[in-house]
């Protein structure tokens, strides 16, 4: 089953937002929660495999899922972000408010949910708020309870958001947040009511969105009906292997009773002869004794298998790491490899730094957080890619250039040399200790002098 990625919610900022309008935007979700569900359990394996008719009950009826989606998630969110984002500011006394910050919400394990989020359902959420202790707190949370609503300008900047779910009554509990205050909400039937209100401490819609692209797409939605498709032909094939050990064996020539055939059964044993040599006509018959071969369409099946295979990845633009040719690449060979996945990389990139903008301006906007409200436009974000690198081929690299470009350009090749400015410094200081201690060592042309003018006179 296939859903249509949601569009974005809009509504007029200059109307109040009553019960009514929450309610309306409630039930649009609602519709798109049922995509949302399908794409989690083709994260989970849960696949359309399961849902095909029963066969006939001796039939073999194999349900074989090979759950590419999780592979395809797991492998791009660990190449995007595997190695976590690096924050650095000019300011160093904002550069550790913002360390504090993101020691406190372990960001790492939160930015690392947020992009396996974003491409599962192609999008997710993080709510801050403040604890009794005045400190800014974030979580992330997933779009099949949570949905946010823009205005219809042409800048569609956040209005409102809205988080609900239900109890063990089976009510309806909730909260809306908006740009001034947090209404909780309750409900039953699908009737909903306001409850109180608490005041928004931010100047900003405390909710940021995180999306895979502006289409809100799953990274594997593209390739549904490929999944689909190869899990059907490989739980066909496992049915095809189960008939083949379930032969028949046909008797031509002879007729055998139930007696014969348990005996042939159990004691794996034939011999079957024609008593009449010569019948009536003056032939010979023969008894012919063999299993009835089916159809053999192994080939046919394996090259639909590799086909599919390679259309999943390619569609999808993630590499498949685990073929046997991937680990033989090195060099420029497997950058090409890699080059469709650096370039969804790069895209889902730009989409993640501008949500990171947001949370970071949020943050900054509280004078409890930080003195100046705008030190997140100095923010500096280091996206590193995990993959796989040959520090003997950069040192070579490095040390052609050095004699083409400058220092800090032939130093950048290297891969473990993070801070590439830090790293002259070091150098500078070991050539300046260096010679120094060379200085030392040498005897002064004075001092030679001296040894030899005495030697002569002795």
């Amino acid at each position: 089953m296939k859903y249509k990625p949601p569009k974005l919610m809009t509504f007029s900022k200059d109307e109040p937002i009553t019960v009514e309008v929450v309610t309306k935007f409630m039930e649009k979700h609602k519709l798109e929660v049922a995509r949302y569900e399908y794409l989690k359990n083709m994260y989970l394996g849960i696949m359309a495999i399961d849902d095909e008719p029963a066969k006939d009950s001796w039939k073999p009826d194999n349900r074989l899922a090979v759950n590419f989606t999780k592979y395809i998630v797991d492998t791009f969110t660990g190449y995007f972000n595997g190695i976590p984002v690096k924050k650095s500011h000019s300011d160093k006394e904002i550069l550790t408010k913002l360390q504090e910050f993101d020691n406190l919400n372990d960001m790492e394990d939160e930015e690392s949910e947020l992009a396996k989020m974003a491409c599962i359902y192609g999008r997710a959420f993080e709510f801050l708020y403040q604890d009794e202790d005045t400190q800014t707190n974030v979580v992330y949370n997933s779009p099949e309870n949570m949905f946010m609503v823009y205005d219809d300008t042409v800048k569609q900047e956040p209005l409102f958001a809205v988080r609900y779910g239900v109890d063990e009554d089976k009510k309806l509990q909730g909260e809306v947040y908006t740009l001034l205050e947090t209404i909780k909400i309750s409900g039953e039937n699908d009737e909903i009511s306001f409850g109180e209100g608490t005041y928004n401490p931010y100047p900003d819609l405390p909710v940021v969105e995180f999306y895979f692209n502006e289409e809100r797409m799953s990274i594997f939605e593209s390739v549904i009906s490929l999944v689909n498709a190869f899990n059907k032909a490989i739980s066909e094939k496992a049915n095809d292997v189960d008939y083949f050990s379930d032969q028949y064996l046909v008797f031509m020539g002879a007729e055998i009773d139930e007696e014969d055939a348990k005996n042939i059964k159990d004691n794996r044993l034939i011999n079957y002869y024609d008593k009449n040599q010569n019948n009536q006509s003056g032939s010979t018959s023969k008894v012919d004794v063999k299993f009835l071969e089916k159809p053999d369409s192994d080939s046919q099946t394996e090259n639909l298998l590799d086909r599919l295979t390679k259309l999943i990845f390619q569609t999808t633009m993630v590499a498949n790491i685990s073929d046997e040719s991937f680990g033989s690449s090195s060099g420029v060979s497997l950058a090409y490899k890699l080059q469709a996945m650096s370039n969804l990389a790069l895209s889902f990139q730009r989409k993640f730094q501008s949500s990171l903008n947001s949370r970071y301006k949020l943050f900054c906007e509280l004078s409890t957080n930080v003195s100046n409200k705008d030190s997140w436009k100095d923010i500096e974000y280091t996206f590193t890619r995990n993959e796989p690198k040959d520090i003997k081929e950069q040192a070579e690299t490095a040390n052609i250039l050095m004699g083409i470009t400058s220092q800090e350009t032939a130093l950048s090749v290297i891969s473990v040399i993070p801070d590439v400015q830090a790293e002259m410094e070091k150098i500078k200081k070991e050539e300046a200790s260096t010679a120094i201690f060379d200085q030392d060592k040498q005897p002064s042309e004075k001092g030679t002098d001296t040894v030899v003018s005495e030697t002569n006179e002795e």
